[in-house]
């Protein structure tokens, strides 16, 4: 009986995690091929055969998702997969409407199939959207357990964009392990923070080699997930953050939608800047959708040092990159740090914007006066550092998670916005996990 020909469509994340724990070793199917989007530069690579395993001694190609439909038709492909994240409902199906009009069948992988189990007690926080708040919501968890006595090790949701051998299985515990794996700003983002709290952080592309290694030195695992992607783990508890300022987002978005469906916990944050119409939406979803769920209300205000010095100036605000791009934001923490501290005027860098930042603008043309933080590789960094330098401003308001002159060179003088989550009221975060797991 001839095998099933699969073809994977990703974003260097979900599609590697589902074939390593469904296809890997299945002679059942022969999977063709990878497709990508969203990331820059991942097609045209190969899933490498230490990874792919002994079925695939050549490794598995990675295409650019434009050639799906070529593909489909040269490769004979029987079933396609879907299997990256932060899309509307809309979107998927009409994807699902590409393969099924070429005779493919199409396929999302469920939990059941993708969910590791672990030998700790595993607490996952996830989202609906990109930039919902789930890396303050995640930082919170860390700080509660600790506090209730837990040694616990962060595992994030992949972003291997270098070599993916290399990335199998990777662990951050100081900045100098960010420089020896050659991260990109997007991923420091992600790790950074956790460090600065004393936070071992794990990730790379093998997750269930990654999760023996965390069970080795972890009272507690948390999975920190990315992109409102489902969990590569089985969580003993989950919180899911959602966000009423893109009301009904929760219930239009995959896998947002199943997301706040499993959730045990839900977060409604940054309430103090939504409005009430949006976050009587977002309680009404709750309710409908998973009325057993407890409700936490948060929000992330913003702290600047010397913001005082905000006061009248021309800014140029830099946002966290998956927030404003696919993450659809119309603005970010530094946009409300500039409204609050009375910058004079956002200038907008399109004008001056070079190579891949330009072209990032032109792909996501909602933007507007707002710079994303892109950083996937090198030349792309260069680019980023020669759009804010080329940008006339007084200052530039850097919203980004991660201290971000660690890596480019700004030349104007700058003010950095954090953020942290505040529970307003009864149960915060701490209350939850004490009730689940009580203190060491």
């Amino acid at each position: 009986m001839s095998k099933v020909r699969v073809l994977i469509m990703g974003a260097a994340g979900r599609d590697f995690h589902n074939f390593n724990m469904f296809y890997r070793d299945n002679e059942t199917y022969e999977v063709v091929a990878f497709t990508a989007t969203q990331i820059p530069d991942i097609e045209g690579r190969t899933y490498p055969p230490e990874l792919a395993g002994k079925l695939y001694p050549a490794g598995i190609p990675i295409y650019d998702e434009h050639d799906l439909s070529k593909l489909i038709k040269e490769q004979d492909i029987d079933e396609v997969v879907f299997a990256y994240s932060d899309v509307t409902h809309e979107y998927v199906m009409h994807k699902a409407s590409q393969v099924l009009a070429l005779g493919a069948d199409y396929r999302l992988i469920g939990t059941k199939r993708s969910m590791l189990k672990s030998t700790k007690p595993v607490v996952g926080i996830g989202a609906v959207r990109t930039g919902c708040g789930k890396s303050q919501s995640t930082r919170a968890v860390s700080r509660a357990l600790r506090e209730l006595g837990y040694t616990v090790a962060v595992v994030r949701h992949p972003m291997p964009y270098g070599d993916l051998a290399k990335q199998a299985v990777q662990r951050f515990a100081s900045y100098e392990d960010l420089d020896k794996h050659d991260v990109t700003i997007e991923e420091r983002e992600e790790y950074e923070p956790h460090i600065n709290n004393g936070v071992v952080v794990f990730a790379g592309v093998d997750y269930e080699a990654i999760l023996r290694a965390v069970e080795k030195e972890a009272d507690i695992v948390l999975w920190d997930g990315g992109n409102n992607d489902l969990p590569f783990y089985a969580p003993d508890l989950y919180f899911v953050v959602v966000d009423p300022l893109r009301p009904g987002h929760e219930q239009s978005y995959h896998p947002g939608e199943a997301n706040l469906r499993m959730a045990d916990v839900v977060i409604i944050n940054k309430i103090d800047s939504a409005s009430p119409a949006g976050l009587q939406q977002v309680r009404e979803s709750i309710a409908a959708l998973n009325p057993d769920a407890l409700v936490i209300d948060a929000a992330s205000p913003t702290f600047v040092e010397g913001g005082d010095g905000i006061r009248g100036k021309r800014v140029l605000v830099v946002e966290d990159g998956p927030t404003l791009t696919h993450g659809e934001m119309a603005y970010g923490a530094g946009v409300v740090a500039a409204q609050r501290f009375g910058a004079a005027e956002l200038i907008d860098p399109r004008p001056y914007t070079v190579r891949s930042i330009t072209a990032t603008f032109e792909k996501y043309p909602g933007i507007g006066t707002l710079l994303p933080a892109m950083g996937y590789g090198d030349d792309q960094c260069a680019d980023l550092e020669e759009t804010i330098n080329n940008t006339p401003c007084d200052l530039v308001i850097v919203a980004t998670p991660i201290d971000l002159s660690r890596v480019v060179n700004i030349k104007h003088p700058t003010r950095r916005v954090q953020y942290e989550l505040q529970e307003l009221g009864n149960p915060t975060v701490a209350d939850v996990l004490k009730e689940k797991f009580g203190a060491k």
